[in-house]
């Protein structure tokens, strides 16, 4: 049985910069890193090798700024959740 969606699916249109910047607490430097996936739920970043975070920090992407906690870490790349 076929039912029609109740809002139509739209792709976003135009492209987001692949930038962030992580926010550790007021008196440590923003921490620079590339965003490789997000989703409503979480986003996967990428960090400089070498440079380590903590557990909870918030990132700031595309003009939002979301308070996450650390799921993975594979190399320089972590999984995010929000």
């Amino acid at each position: 049985m076929h039912q029609d969606r109740r809002f139509a699916r739209v792709k976003p249109s135009g492209s987001l910069s692949r930038s962030g910047k992580i926010i550790v607490d007021l008196k440590s430097p923003v921490v620079a890193c590339s965003v490789v996936d997000y989703s409503a739920g979480g986003a996967c970043v990428e960090i400089a090798p070498g440079t380590s975070l903590p557990k909870r920090f918030e990132l700031l992407y595309a003009g939002t700024k979301k308070k996450c906690h650390v799921v993975w870490v594979k190399g320089a790349r972590l999984g995010v959740a929000f």
